[in-house]
């Protein structure tokens, strides 16, 4: 773990990697250039690579001391109707299982849409798909912890109580904590303020306890939102989000863990963001 007690890195190989060495090999070497020091692979189109290169992505990561994750293809769906799962369920397992042949500890992913039925209705099925994958990679012994990500829309599955629900149901699953969508979510300029965010990371440590709270998987970045939540994400300078808020409510409950940024500008805010929490922690020892 980083002497920081958090891993900066970028979602998706940083916009300044060289054509070569390119792919995912070049970004964790451009990461290591930058002083970052996680990647979140952005496998979000589809799982195409060879057994043989994820073994080249894995020596990379480790001979660079960059943490790997990966996210996965956007097209899966807890929620999804039968004929369509096993196609969800298929892209899910193919991130996990090279994700962890390329050395990757987290799989990221959306969950899904409610269909405009209820939560109750809808989370007693998606906790079942996720029992059956998470029982398949333990049985392949695939060491990984899925992760689904808190979602910027309301329409989503994937509420702050929706990924804690799943998360202490299914041992193996955790959630990817997106404070952008977060305060997209609801729509209205909402979850911004210290005490929002320490209450928020308060029910986190309830549901998932001291362990939980020490191995955080973070997404950050500006964002814009309408009343019906996300709408793009923006360069943090660019957005109304209290960084400084979330750094607060981070280090008084104690947390660690990656913080990946997806801003339009990524490897810029990854830095600001990685500069700002070492001043933060700084202060703090003043």
């Amino acid at each position: 773990m980083s002497p920081l007690s958090f891993r900066f890195g970028t979602v998706g190989s940083p916009i300044s990697t060289p054509k070569k060495p390119g792919g995912s090999q070049g970004a964790i070497i451009r990461s290591a250039e930058l002083g970052l020091d996680a990647l979140e692979l952005g496998w979000v189109r589809s799982v195409r690579v060879k057994e043989s290169t994820c073994a080249e992505i894995k020596a990379t990561g480790e001979g660079y001391s960059v943490a790997i994750s990966v996210h996965a293809p956007y097209y899966i769906n807890l929620n999804a109707d039968e004929k369509e799962w096993p196609k969800s369920r298929k892209r899910l397992m193919d991130a996990a299982y090279y994700g962890f042949l390329a050395g990757a500890s987290d799989i990221v992913f959306h969950p899904g849409s409610y269909f405009e039925r209820p939560p109750v209705e809808v989370l007693p099925l998606a906790i079942r798909r996720l029992e059956g994958c998470v029982a398949e990679l333990h049985e392949n012994q695939i060491a990984v912890t899925l992760r689904p990500e808190t979602m910027g829309k309301s329409a989503m599955l994937g509420s702050l109580e929706d990924t804690l629900l799943m998360s202490q149901a299914v041992p193996g699953v955790a959630p990817c904590l997106d404070f952008a969508h977060l305060h997209a979510r609801p729509g209205d300029g909402s979850m911004n303020t210290y005490e929002e965010w320490a209450l928020a990371l308060e029910e986190y440590g309830r549901a998932l306890g001291d362990e939980g709270l020490q191995s955080l998987h973070i997404h950050l970045s500006g964002i814009e939102y309408g009343e019906k939540g996300e709408q793009n994400h923006l360069p943090l300078e660019e957005a109304d989000l209290d960084l400084e808020a979330i750094f607060r409510a981070l280090q008084g409950i104690g947390a660690r863990g990656r913080i990946l940024c997806e801003s339009p500008v990524m490897e810029e805010d990854a830095l600001l963001m990685q500069r700002r929490w070492m001043a933060f922690a700084a202060e703090s020892l003043l």
